[in-house]
């Protein structure tokens, strides 16, 4: 009888919690904002779930270590076709990109935490 009321309560608790953290570690938005600079690129790759990845050039430099110098780069995966597709026929132009930003990937959302999904403008 205690072993059945124990598992229960495993069970509702299990039922409750493990929706939370799912939505919190995969859909949960930790963070959006707006990163401008010129694309490099955007290309579709994956090997089951076909994503669209890009980066783009932003504009300074950073250096973690003395001597190495680069440029700062974002990454990010985006999940709209149309918006891709449009990035890809812009190709080294000046954007400024929305993005949101999450705690973990999803196969089919892509590579990056970053996600864009929407295009300010083009320059």
């Amino acid at each position: 009888m205690k072993s059945k009321k124990l598992l229960f309560i495993t069970l509702a608790i299990l039922i409750i919690i493990l929706p939370g953290f799912i939505y919190y570690r995969y859909y949960f938005v930790f963070g959006d904002g707006v990163k401008a600079g010129e694309l490099n690129y955007v290309v579709r790759k994956g090997y089951m779930f076909k994503t669209y990845e890009g980066k783009l050039i932003q504009s300074g430099i950073r250096s973690k270590q003395t001597g190495n110098i680069q440029s700062n780069e974002f990454e990010f995966s985006v999940e709209d076709k149309a918006i891709a597709e449009k990035m890809m026929m812009n190709s080294g132009k000046t954007f400024e990109l929305h993005y949101k930003e999450y705690i973990s990937t999803l196969p089919w959302r892509g590579y990056s935490t970053f996600v864009v999904d929407r295009i300010i403008s083009i320059k």
